[in-house]
């Protein structure tokens, strides 16, 4: 078993990284040693565990795993977001129309999902479902089909989603089209006809050109695999419900905002417009 020291700068408040990612089923923490375990899969399957051992202002982290060192602590970092400090993203929005939500929920950091490829599958079983009924259709998916390896799961591999015959997804309660999105993602790239990793190195607006010609990802879901999945600082969800009702509130207004309004505002956001999204999300989530 190996250990790393991870130190950055605050303010990174870890309590409230677990507290969102507790809205994952799948998701492993020990609140009361303030730990996390994720799945990172390099040459090898395993659990990588994270425990913060410093404090919102002096944030440090110990990093544990059994193998695949150096890149496995990459991951960890690009999934936790501790290649960026946040103090940046409070200086850009201190002065700006979100302050107040800024403050009351600073320190937390944009928090990805392990691998682009679970990202989109998540996102594509969430389309159009509340939050609790889409973790319990996740968390049957990948605790049928997927892998549990040192207590995390692990998605199924590409190959086994383009197997899964149609009529066991419709016994999880997926609708026809999602078990047919499902699947149908599985084959493309299996076949290589989508390469998630290949699309990572390009701009937003190519990667959701490329994703909205897949049946079953439109532009929602494609900007959220560039949000959760890929990392990309200038994200923002317009017609996301969640978004439209933070903004509703904060802003005092009568009805969701206008298209209008939110390109108005998103002029102060850029280009760092996807923590905007995350904060908005969290004042709905924590009624703050």
């Amino acid at each position: 078993m190996w250990q790393h020291e991870i130190n950055i700068k605050g303010p990174y408040d870890f309590e409230r990284v677990l507290d969102r990612m507790r809205l994952d089923p799948l998701v492993v923490i020990d609140q009361a040693n303030l730990r996390l375990s994720l799945p990172v899969e390099i040459e090898h399957k395993q659990a990588v565990h994270i425990t913060f051992t410093g404090s919102v202002d002096s944030p440090s982290f110990k990093v544990e795993g059994k193998h695949d060192q150096q890149a496995a602590i990459q991951v960890v970092k690009r999934v936790l977001q501790l290649e960026r400090g946040l103090h940046e993203i409070h200086a850009h929005f201190k002065d700006s129309s979100l302050k107040a939500i800024f403050e009351e929920h600073a320190g937390t950091p944009l928090v990805l999902e392990p691998t682009p490829y679970s990202c989109l599958l998540k996102s594509v079983i969430h389309q159009q479902l509340n939050m609790s009924f889409a973790a319990t259709l996740t968390e049957r998916f990948v605790k049928t089909f997927g892998e549990q390896v040192d207590g995390v799961w692990f998605y199924p591999d590409p190959e086994k989603v383009a197997d899964i015959p149609l009529e066991k997804l419709r016994e999880m309660q997926f609708s026809q089209r999602k078990a047919e999105y499902l699947i149908g993602i599985g084959e493309k790239i299996t076949s290589g006809e989508l390469d998630l990793n290949a699309l990572s190195q390009e701009d937003d607006g190519e990667v959701i050109k490329q994703l909205v010609k897949i049946r079953g990802i439109g532009p929602w879901t494609a900007q959220s695999v560039l949000l959760f999945g890929f990392g990309r600082m200038d994200i923002f969800l317009p017609a996301d419900i969640g978004i439209q009702n933070a903004l509703k509130k904060h802003f005092q207004l009568d009805d969701k905002p206008a298209l209008d309004d939110m390109e108005v505002w998103l002029k102060d956001w850029r280009p760092c417009s996807s923590y905007a999204s995350l904060y908005l999300w969290r004042s709905i989530e924590t009624g703050k």
